[in-house]
């Protein structure tokens, strides 16, 4: 059995090796050796439409209308939107909007409250 790391984040030594990556089951924290503590969520800068930086549990509102795949309806502009978490990806904002659910958005769409 190979000598594994301990978590950076919580120091879990519960740890396990997922092809590149080790990966900590008790906060799911994953990370490359040799890599700084948390450098995805810091070095990672997220802006809104007008170029305020997005930080998770901002509150946003939409500048568009837009369309949603698979619903007749569509999210109107000036829809406010609460507590939302940054992730990676192409729309790099996940939140619920009230009265339509689970969504994700792009930063590019919102303008922050």
């Amino acid at each position: 059995m190979a000598d594994l790391p301990n978590c950076p984040k919580c120091n879990s030594e519960y740890t396990y090796e997922d092809r590149d990556l080790f990966v900590c089951p008790e906060c799911a924290n994953e990370w490359t050796l040799g890599s700084e503590t948390e450098n995805s969520e810091e070095k990672k800068i997220i802006k809104d439409a007008n170029g305020n930086v997005l930080n998770n549990g901002d509150s946003v509102t939409l500048i568009k209308d837009l369309k949603v795949k698979g619903s007749p309806t569509s999210l109107k502009k000036g829809t406010k939107v609460k507590n939302i978490r940054l992730v990676d990806g192409d729309h790099n904002i996940d939140c619920k909007i009230d009265g339509f659910g689970a969504m994700e958005l792009k930063s590019e769409f919102v303008k922050k409250m």
